[in-house]
Formats: C-alpha cells, structure tokens, sequence
C-alpha cells in the first residue's frame, strides 16, 4: 500500500525538475497550477488537429468521433516514466476490452516533443513497449498540432535539463471528443479508468441491435471489479436478486388486491 501511494504522488509531481527553461529564462513548474488547467479541460472538446501515423498518413483527431478515446501524451526520450505509463495503461487497456469487447474504444499515444518525436520514433517507442493491439495509434505532429491539443485537453509541460516537467496524465473523451476525466500517475488503479469507460460504452445506446443494447445494460448492471485478483467479473445474483425482490412485491401486491376485493364483496 505504501509503494502504491509514493506511486500515485509521483504521478502528481512534474517528471523531470521543477525548474523548467524557457530561452534563457527559467520557468517553475506549478503543480497546483496544472492540476487546475488540468481539470479546466473537462467538459471541453478536444481540438480536431492532424497527427501523423508512422507509416506517414494523416489523421485527424475527429475521425475517431463516435465512441470514447484515451489519450497518453508522453515523450519518446524518457526512459523510465512514460515506458512505465505506457505499459500500465496497456495492461488496463486489455483488462478494459475483454469486459466492453474489441473496437468499442480507442487508444492514442502522443508524442509531444517535436523534435525528436518523429514518426519513425514513436514506432521504435511503440515496438520497444511491445504494443500491437489493434486501434491503439502512436501518433506525432508539428509544433502548431501539439500545442493546439495539449492546449485543449489542460495538458502543459516543460522543457527542463531533465527532459521535460509535466503532470503524468492520461485523458478520456466521449464520444463526442469532450474531455470526460483526467487520471493521473504512472500507475492508476484499474477502476479509474475502466469504470468511466464503462459507463460510456455499456451505459449509451450502441446503434446495434436490441440484443446488443440489452447485453450491454446487463454487463453494465452485473459486472464488478475483483479488487484482490485486479479484473472485472459478471456477478448475476445481482439481476436474480432483483428479479427475487421484484416477484415477491408483486406476489404481496396481488395478495393486497385480492384482500382489498373480498372485502368489497356484499355480505363480506
């Protein structure tokens, strides 16, 4: 308990030094100042940049509308933090997709230091975290790309002679792109992200069929999370017990009724 909590501060701490440099001026990273920013972003829509993939096509962030997306900005040249971000989120990840299915979510992992973040080096990132599930992205893009979308969702950094001050933040958006939550540190507890994106995949109507809407709000109803073998598990007593509690209201009701009308009857 007690690394899990160092753990989780850290994640609120700026990676890197509190001094950050700006020309030749120096810059303190404001950790209660980013949170704030931070947590300003939510409700707010992302803005519909353009990344490159890195085979060299294009994306826009908007091509990805239409179901929940989870955002990881990180830094190619860091070699501890956002590797380890990387592969917590990678293992929530998959804990999330065997509980709401494949191709309900997206994943995209930024690189937002221009310079080195190339295409060809988010591809090495990507290859050295041995991260090859499908709709997961490792995107790049130039200065003015970044900063429009570290901008909208609350996300500010850097430059220190440690690489780069910044909050550890992974950001959730709807469907519609708004930023719905912002979870921090290098490694969250899976409920903090899996049970937002619960609640956005299960808990909205799929535009599938009636029995694909039906077995959503029964998950949604009937999973619970395993705290002491860290996944998530269907729990039917849940439904069963409603079902109980409903049939016994409605056998006391029918015995109220039948009461109520014997004692109507003339001569009763």
């Amino acid at each position: 308990m007690v690394i899990r909590f160092i753990v989780a501060m850290i994640g609120l701490f700026p990676v890197g030094l509190f001094a950050a440099h700006s020309g030749h001026h120096t810059v303190e990273f404001d950790r209660d100042q980013a949170l704030a920013i931070s947590q300003g972003a939510l409700g707010k829509t992302a803005a519909d940049v353009t990344l490159r993939r890195p085979d060299g096509t294009e994306v826009s962030l908007s091509q990805f509308r239409g179901q929940p997306v989870v955002i990881s900005l990180i830094y190619t040249s860091c070699y501890h933090i956002c590797p380890t971000t990387t592969q917590n989120l990678k293992d929530v990840v998959r804990k999330a997709r065997s509980l709401v299915g494949t191709g309900r979510f997206t994943v995209l992992t930024v690189g937002f230091d221009v310079h080195r973040d190339t295409p060809q080096m988010m591809q090495f990132f990507a290859d050295q975290q041995r991260v090859s599930e499908a709709d997961w992205y490792f995107l790049s893009g130039n200065q003015q790309a970044i900063d429009a979308l570290t901008a909208s969702l609350g996300f500010i950094y850097f430059e220190s002679p440690n690489g780069f001050d910044h909050l550890i933040q992974t950001t959730l958006l709807d469907d519609q792109g708004r930023v719905h939550r912002q979870i921090y540190g290098l490694d969250f507890d899976t409920p903090v992200l899996v049970e937002p994106l619960k609640t956005l995949i299960l808990g909205a109507e799929s535009g599938g069929s009636v029995m694909q809407n039906l077995s959503d709000r029964l998950k949604l109803f009937c999973t619970v999370y395993d705290p002491s073998q860290d996944k998530y598990r269907l729990d039917y007593s849940l439904v069963i017990g409603t079902i109980i509690g409903f049939l016994c209201i409605g056998a006391l009701g029918f015995a109220l009724i039948r009461e109520w009308r014997h004692t109507l009857k003339p001569g009763t």
